[in-house]
């Protein structure tokens, strides 16, 4: 006998046709029966009421590695419509979660989130997820909005692949992911095909790529990135593999920095692969290992790179630089630090010795907006802060 959802109905909205009354319906999520009949409610405004996990009823039927004939969860979205509707989940975690559909798109707890959608305040922990294209911890493909959420989901497929959301046209903000995600391009930590904004969010695990377009936050960005950072390990074996963004195309990446370690074939940078629009204000110092097109900030550099700088060690074979490996575009205010990268050229930017580098006036006389603080003090007036002649640079909006 099926089992009817124990959710409860609050009438939110009536609207009266012709006699008629059509009443959208709010959940309160308390089990997994619960989340599943947000499918029939894709426009309702839900709310989780306390932590879902593998002991929690439904989770054997919906969402475990035996769920649906070994496919686990299905995502919430019906026959191709999105969910627009709003799903708070009031600093609650959904655990355990498994989703093995190699075969299918749009794939994560949330398949398809639609214009006007919000998903916010959620956490998916301890997950599985498996999918072939637009895969993501939490939501597969994203036009609407997604924030204060994180994933720590290990996430695997081919083509579009995040921790938290796979393919975004809309807005994540606020987010962060900490799980490993593996895929073939267009892979991220955070977002892997991102064509809206990323702001205020970061990413911690490792990122692997099979081919192209590999980043410690987003793969493939032609929106925009701001106030983000990535520490994860990342490594692609092909073309465009950055620290933060694989390939930046007419896209923009402001205030920003990657901490981890890179290592690629071709286009391979410590912040960026491929830059084909705007990198400002960012840094990165982790160490960079590729072929062919290596640099410590930017591995190919055709269009604008400002006020940025790099740290890491660079290593590779042909178009090596410290600061930007190959470039055709106009690298200004930029520098590297030429005693730990090991390189004394590069293909744009100034270098500098380590001691120059922690001297606030190598970058107050390039005109940054930067301030002298105290240790463990920061001036958010400033983009830049430094404790002089102790630290490199730091954005002042950094954790």
């Amino acid at each position: 006998m099926k089992r009817i959802s124990s959710f409860l109905v609050t009438v939110a909205l009536i609207v009266v046709m012709g006699g008629c009354a059509l009443p959208s319906q709010n959940l309160e999520i308390r089990d997994w029966y619960d989340l599943d009949a947000i499918r029939n409610n894709l426009a309702g405004n839900h709310t989780l009421m306390n932590d879902l996990d593998s002991t929690t009823p439904g989770y054997e039927e919906l969402a475990s590695p035996t769920a649906n004939q070994g496919k686990g969860w299905q995502p919430i979205e019906t026959w191709g419509h999105p969910f627009k509707g709003s799903f708070d989940g009031q600093g609650y975690e959904i655990r355990d979660l498994f989703i093995n559909r190699p075969d299918e798109s749009g794939v994560g707890l949330f398949g398809y989130v639609g214009v006007g959608g919000v998903i916010k305040n959620v956490s998916v922990v301890n997950a599985t997820v498996t999918g072939s294209r637009y895969v993501g911890g939490l939501v597969g493909e994203n036009k609407g909005t997604v924030s204060n959420s994180y994933s720590s989901s290990n996430v695997n497929g081919s083509f579009g692949i995040g921790g938290l959301v796979g393919f975004n046209f809309g807005t994540v903000s606020n987010s962060y992911s900490t799980g490993s995600v593996t895929g073939k391009w267009l892979v991220g930590g955070l977002v892997g095909d991102n064509w809206g904004s990323v702001s205020n969010s970061y990413s911690t695990g490792s990122v692997t790529g099979a081919e192209s377009k590999v980043g410690g936050l987003v793969g493939f960005n032609f929106g925009t990135v701001s106030n983000s950072y990535s520490t994860g390990s990342v490594t692609g074996a092909e073309s465009k593999v950055g620290g933060l963004v694989g390939d930046n195309y007419h896209g923009t990446v402001s205030n920003s920095y990657a901490t981890g370690s890179v290592t690629g074939e071709d286009g391979v940078g410590g912040l960026v692969g491929w830059n084909r629009d705007t990198v400002s204000n960012s840094y990165s110092s982790g160490n960079v290992t590729g072929n062919s097109s290596v640099g410590g900030l930017v591995g190919c550099n055709y269009d604008t790179v400002s006020n940025s700088y790099s740290s890491g060690s660079v290593s590779g074979n042909d178009d090596v630089g410290g600061l930007v490996g190959y470039s055709e575009g106009t690298v200004s205010n930029s520098f590297w630090d030429t005693e730990t990268s090991g390189q004394a050229t590069s293909a744009g930017g100034t270098g500098k010795t380590t001691a120059e580098m922690q001297n606030i006036d190598a970058f107050s006389g390039a005109a940054w907006n930067i301030i002298a603080v105290a240790p463990g003090s920061t001036n958010t007036t400033y983009i830049w802060n430094i404790v002089n002649g102790v630290t490199y640079p730091f954005l002042s909006g950094q954790p």
